[in-house]
């Protein structure tokens, strides 16, 4: 594949620190979406704020932990708590982590509008930016399942403060798509988009479609695709994208490529393979252990980061096992906020929420002595 730089910017296009601005090929795209009354701009009801004042800049990603962040809700209306959602990403970005991602399945983005997704990243946004961390990167889940659609997210998503874009591939027409039909999906969306994107390979989450290396590593060869988020857990897959495109390491600029594992529970497992660093839902929960994983492997203490990543890897499965619904129980039980999911997902009874806070009390209890 091409040379990157380590700032993945798109070859003539993006330029760290300048205004973004799409190829005339996305330009026409965007212009056709946004041409319709529905999609128009003036009916954004929400108030200018520092996200709409400003011109997009790309922010670099760099390797470490991304946290898919959690969307708060009011328990007696389930509108959007966009306080909480400002505070919470501003104790993540306390904690180390290297960017935050919007509209995740921690973030419940099927249960949000187009409307409240871009509420989301612009309180995410504007929270950093007013205690400082305006260098801190937004990757913002932008899945569909019509190539459109997905197109008008990333833009979207630049509007509102985000980077990147997080894309998984369609899946409700799985059984009538011809082999190179997400090839060519994710090719058009990253003509089309105003921001880079990541490729997201989830089988759990799209009727079991897993994405292969050889498909990974060609379509890495763009210049508007800087990375994937491997939540399929296959590390052999990782290390062999991370190896064909030359992804940039803790230790290494590499090619810019982010090669991220998509669980805590291999985060030093990544990093051994080759990998970038990984986005992950229970840095909700413990950021800092997570990066202290990073750390120690960056400074070559790799008994002390295996230790490490056991615990990490027992919380994680209270994570995996309670899914949104005892994530945000335990922080709940131990942050003091927290909430509940969108119905239909339930609400924990009194017995669920003792044994989500009890999943993750190892991991908490070592977060608390991290500074």
């Amino acid at each position: 594949m091409a040379p990157r730089s380590n700032n993945p910017s798109p070859r003539g296009t993006f330029h760290p620190d300048l205004p973004l601005n799409p190829t005339p090929r996305s330009q026409s795209i965007v212009e056709s979406i946004y041409s319709q009354s529905q999609y128009s701009e003036s009916s954004d009801s929400t108030a200018a704020s520092s996200v709409d004042d400003a011109p997009h800049t790309l922010r670099s990603l760099r390797p470490g932990v991304y946290v898919p962040t959690v969307t708060f809700f009011h328990a007696d209306t389930e509108d959007l708590d966009l306080d909480t959602i400002g505070k919470h990403a501003v104790r993540l970005a306390k904690a180390g982590v290297a960017g935050l991602t919007t509209q995740g399945s921690n973030g419940e983005a099927v249960h949000l509008t187009h409307q409240e997704r871009k509420l989301v990243t612009r309180a995410t946004r504007n929270a950093l930016n007013n205690v400082g961390f305006h260098h801190l990167p937004i990757i913002v889940g932008c899945g569909s399942q019509s190539t459109r659609e997905t197109i008008e997210l990333c833009r979207e998503a630049m509007t509102s403060g985000g980077d990147y874009a997080l894309v998984l591939p369609p899946s409700y027409y799985k059984a009538m798509y011809k082999p190179e039909s997400l090839v060519e999906f994710f090719e058009e969306v990253a003509d089309a988009s105003p921001i880079p994107i990541l490729i997201y390979n989830y089988p759990g989450a799209v009727a079991g479609i897993d994405i292969d290396s050889d498909v990974i590593t060609k379509l890495a060869q763009h210049p508007n695709i800087v990375g994937c988020k491997l939540t399929c857990g296959n590390t052999g897959k990782l290390g062999r994208i991370a190896s064909s495109v030359d992804a940039t390491t803790p230790s290494e600029e590499g090619s810019g490529f982010m090669c991220m594992g998509g669980s805590a529970d291999f985060t030093l497992q990544t990093l051994v393979v080759g990998g970038s660093g990984i986005i992950c839902g229970l840095g909700n929960i413990a950021p800092k252990a997570c990066v202290k994983i990073i750390d120690l492997y960056k400074v070559g203490k790799l008994e002390e980061a295996k230790q490490l990543q056991a615990i990490v890897a027992r919380g994680d499965w209270a994570a995996i096992s309670g899914g949104i619904v005892g994530t945000k129980s335990a922080l709940g039980t131990y942050y003091g906020y927290g909430g509940f999911a969108r119905k239909p997902l339930p609400r924990p009874t009194q017995q669920e929420s003792a044994k989500y806070a009890f999943g993750f009390k190892e991991l908490v209890e070592l977060e608390k002595t991290l500074s």
